[in-house]
């Protein structure tokens, strides 16, 4: 396919990410946005969402004049071909998805999309939605199209060039693979199916792995039970292909702006239609109880919480970015406050001020007078911290790692005690 001319709206991280990405595969892309100020600064090369190689993607782009912000979207889709709705569709009553921005968008540009321009859902919309955006737009030449992403925070623009698949859904074929089409250059399988089965396709895979990570954050408790360590376990399961190595990892529990959403709006889907999802559900309820276990396990590290110093690294929901969205993190630190704990958190992408915490700029500030340490998000760079000074400045020594993420004789050596998720406890070296 040729260069065609597309409109992007909404630059969050998928609008950003797909339209600065369509302009590097050869296309002529129009983002728009409602915020002024964020349409400027993207204008001039900002970029303030925290993605590897996505400020290069915008920067490329506006130089070869192949990508271009605005704020009137209107005027954006008049000469398009195809038009990425890339708006947020938040959790709204009941857990059902809230397509108020998604209508809204089409309510704007709805008379003035040219005839045969493909109005493409890229944001995650329940199943129907397509349905939905024909009967709103009332219009026999303009075909709908879902086209589900699956970009993860932190490797977005890897992601989208080197997708697994390309799923493409619409009961007009040949709008479907003129969107396919798009990227041919990436080389990706086609999946390309009815709009129903594609919008399905993006809450399925996402439940399903909300679903492998809370059966092993279950798995993880067990094995602290019955002296297995989890580590073992998961890589006998991974060996298995039918399973695979991925999402295998305990924590603190599943979060960010997909899983959490969309576990609970399929469940609504679900009930919708009468059927009982009790498998998700339960999946939803263990996300819940394993918060609650990770609060309890650090209270028993420190003696209890009433009163206690904990210092906190991490708050983020994943490590590379700097999204706090549904972050476990926030949560776990929440629950700690409210069980009162004085908590002082670091992150390498978080500053400022946020409730029930002191934030600071230094994580070895978070074991001044701390009765212990909690590992929240897998940042690299708290593998190589000083630990035997972080030992110096710790009235305690606990060091709760629900990531699994430290080495626990690097951990032992300082002369500290250190709790994972699943493993056996590695206690402080007792001197001679």
């Amino acid at each position: 396919m040729g260069q065609a001319r597309i409109a992007v709206i909404g630059t969050g991280y998928v609008g950003l990410t797909t339209g600065a990405c369509l302009a590097s595969l050869g296309h002529r892309v129009t983002c728009v946005d409602v915020d002024e100020v964020k349409v400027a600064r993207l204008a001039a090369g900002r970029v303030d969402i925290l993605e590897p190689g996505l400020e290069e993607l915008v920067s490329r782009g506006l130089s070869s004049g192949r990508l271009s912000f605005t704020v009137d979207s209107r005027r954006a889709v008049a000469d398009a071909e195809g038009v990425f709705l890339c708006v947020p569709t938040p959790m709204g009553a009941g857990g059902a998805a809230d397509l108020r921005a998604v209508e809204a968008v089409i309510a704007e540009v709805g008379d003035v999309l040219p005839g045969g321009c493909a109005v493409i859902t890229k944001s995650t919309v329940p199943v129907g939605t397509a349905r939905r955006i024909r009967e709103l737009l009332g219009r026999g030449d303009v075909p709908v199209v879902a086209n589900p992403e699956f970009l993860r925070e932190g490797t977005a623009v890897a992601d989208f060039l080197h997708p697994d698949r390309i799923v493409v859904g619409s009961d007009d074929e040949s709008a479907a693979r003129w969107v396919a089409g798009l990227y041919q250059e990436l080389g990706a399988p086609n999946v390309i199916t009815d709009a129903a089965s594609a919008e399905l396709v993006k809450y399925a895979a996402n439940c399903f792995l909300a679903m492998k990570l809370s059966y092993v954050n279950a798995t993880a408790e067990l094995c602290e039970r019955l002296g297995a360590d989890i580590e073992s376990v998961t890589e006998g399961m991974g060996y298995d292909r039918r399973i695979g190595r991925s999402f295998l990892k305990p924590g603190p529990g599943w979060g960010g702006s997909c899983l959490p959403k969309d576990t609970h709006a399929l469940v609504q889907v679900a009930e919708s239609v009468g059927f009982d999802f009790s498998l998700l559900s339960a999946a939803i309820v263990e996300n819940i109880a394993q918060r609650d276990r990770i609060v309890a396990k650090i209270a028993e590290a420190v003696g209890g919480l009433a009163g206690a110093r904990i210092g906190v690294l991490g708050l983020a929901f994943k490590a590379g970015t700097n999204d706090l969205r549904d972050s476990p993190a926030l949560s776990v630190t929440a629950m700690l406050a409210a069980h009162g704990a004085e908590v002082i958190a670091y992150d390498p992408a978080v500053g400022g001020d946020l409730p029930g915490m002191t934030v600071v700029d230094d994580p070895y500030l978070t074991a001044k007078g701390s009765d212990g340490i909690v590992v929240l998000t897998e940042w690299d760079e708290f593998r190589r911290l000083d630990w035997s000074y972080l030992a110096e400045l710790m009235h305690g020594e606990s060091v709760v790692d629900t990531r699994n993420l430290l080495d626990p004789r690097t951990i032992r050596n300082a002369g500290l005690s250190w709790i994972g998720l699943g493993r056996p406890r590695q206690r402080l070296v007792t001197p001679a």
